[in-house]
């Protein structure tokens, strides 16, 4: 079964580049994420769902994306109950961001040469994520990194341009995912 994701806020400037409208609202980083007749609130990047994502632009790319292994962090979260590969994220746990790096878009272990993001924070968002298949094969530097499935602010506060729900929502998600399960994400 694929997730359906679609903005919530306003739509009504063009997808690829929402802060150039004048009418742009600070909520387009709110969202429905849809899986089966369930819709669940979701948070999406800052700049809401983008056509042309690039590296650090806040935006959760349009397209339809693979998902990945299950990442947890073992001390907060249960092995989550589910079909798909679960690996535990550790305090050398990081995924790299750096366009200039030769493991951009991978998973890295810590300490990393280039700059990263650390999967072990403090916030809870990343106590359980799964990597989108955006910009994977082949990596394209610049295009953007990180783009995962992860817990949500309790605000649904925008993420920097991935998809997050609450910690209850991915609790009920997790078990009806599997290995063949896309997110469609549609601008």
């Amino acid at each position: 079964m694929d997730m359906i994701v679609e903005q919530h806020g306003p739509t009504s400037h063009p997808a690829s580049h929402p802060e150039s409208h004048p009418d742009s609202k600070t909520d387009i980083h709110r969202g429905r994420l849809r899986l089966g007749e369930t819709v669940y609130p979701c948070a999406l990047g800052r700049s809401g769902i983008l056509t042309d994502k690039k590296e650090g632009d806040g935006g959760t790319p349009a397209g339809n994306w693979q998902i990945g292994d299950c990442w947890f962090r073992p001390d907060k979260w249960q092995t989550p109950i589910q079909t798909l590969k679960t690996l535990e994220i550790t305090p050398n746990s990081g995924w790299s961001d750096d366009p200039t790096d030769p493991d951009y878009n991978r998973p890295v272990t810590l300490p990393h040469g280039y700059s990263h993001e650390s999967l072990w924070r403090t916030d809870n968002q990343y106590d359980v994520i799964i990597p989108l298949n955006y910009n994977f094969a082949p990596v394209v530097p610049g295009a953007g990194s990180a783009i995962f499935f992860h817990l949500a602010k309790p605000d649904y506060g925008p993420t920097e341009g991935c998809v997050a729900v609450s910690h209850a929502d991915m609790e009920a998600i997790l078990p009806l995912l599997t290995p063949q399960t896309r997110m469609i994400i549609r601008a």
